[in-house]
């Protein structure tokens, strides 16, 4: 059975680490809305001179642009296997849309990562990332050596990681995910948990709901 992942949470909430390594530890593809785009624009496909031609103008990218990425994404052979969506559906429409690109193949597993509000603040606002490469510091990587690990580059704090920015962008999330969370929920492919633990040990709970749910969708 591939494994066909879609991270859900809010930011703060862990989702890029652990989406990062649970694609990594099962060798599939981390697929992030925002690498295609670029990718897609970079190489110059259709549908990247489209999104290209739409950000010159400073406008968002459309629904249908997004999903034709997506679309064409997923049907490269590294993903046949697997893949972790990190971003993608942000929408009800897009998980509609989704649901038809995946026809035919395994089912969506859909792991929404909780944590409170007030967590999810602190956070945010204690939080640096590289300037370079956009790393997050983690444990492995303290902000007193004031490097990145990755790249080496500066770490500095997101322009939109201050305590009122945040809690905006958090009531944002909410208004548009909670549809989001609600058309999935009710599938057996749904498991919410608690982000509000070590990354170690919510990567543990990741692996044990995605083989419970990944074990009943064998049965």
């Amino acid at each position: 059975m591939a494994l066909n992942l879609i991270m859900l949470g809010a930011p703060g909430a862990g989702k890029g680490t652990q989406a990062d390594r649970f694609a990594r530890a099962k060798g599939i593809p981390k697929i992030s809305t925002g690498d295609i785009l670029r990718e897609a624009v970079a190489t110059g496909t259709p549908l990247g001179l489209q999104a290209k031609a739409t950000m010159a103008r400073g406008e968002l990218v459309s629904d249908e642009i997004v999903i034709g990425i997506v679309k064409e994404r997923l049907a490269r052979d590294d993903a046949k296997k697997g893949f972790v969506l990190d971003g993608f559906p942000r929408t009800v429409a897009q998980a509609m849309a989704l649901d038809g690109i995946m026809q035919g193949r395994d089912p969506l597993i859909v792991v929404d990562i909780v944590v409170a509000a007030e967590e999810l603040v602190r956070r945010l606002g204690s939080r640096l990332v590289c300037e370079k490469c956009g790393t997050n510091v983690d444990e492995k990587n303290p902000a007193s050596a004031g490097a990145c690990g990755r790249c080496g580059g500066r770490l500095v704090q997101r322009a939109d990681d201050n305590a009122e920015t945040v809690k905006e962008r958090l009531k944002v999330y909410e208004r548009q995910t909670k549809p989001l969370v609600e058309y999935y929920q009710a599938r057996p492919t749904f498991k919410s948990i608690n982000g509000a633990r070590t990354p170690d040990q919510v990567a543990a709970d990741l692996n044990t709901a995605i083989a419970t749910v990944a074990s009943g969708a064998r049965a």
